[in-house]
């Protein structure tokens, strides 16, 4: 491998570890956010209903295993549809 590749390959490395540090150390201070403004997942598709929060029952759906199973089960669905992609691109 030429010493550019290689020297470029660097660069990747350290931009992107600064820029994933980055994002984790934003992400743990909470820089940039406002509590007065709750934009949670989907907040913006129940504004509009008045009192949407008494309408909607929050506790119907109780998980039955712990939290980490759903996140190891979540990474093993991508590692598998990553595993496939790959495979059907040698195939080309």
């Amino acid at each position: 491998m030429p010493k550019s590749g290689r020297a470029a390959k660097v660069a990747l490395l350290v931009v992107g570890g600064a820029i994933l540090a980055a994002a984790v150390y934003i992400m743990v201070r909470r820089i940039g956010l406002n509590p007065e403004l709750d934009f949670g997942a989907g907040a913006y598709y129940y504004a509009d209903i008045p009192d949407y929060e008494h309408k909607l029952n929050w506790d119907t759906y109780q998980a039955q295993l712990p939290y980490w199973v759903y996140v190891v089960l979540f990474l093993l669905w991508g590692a598998l549809m990553y595993w496939l992609w790959k495979r059907i691109d040698r195939r080309k």
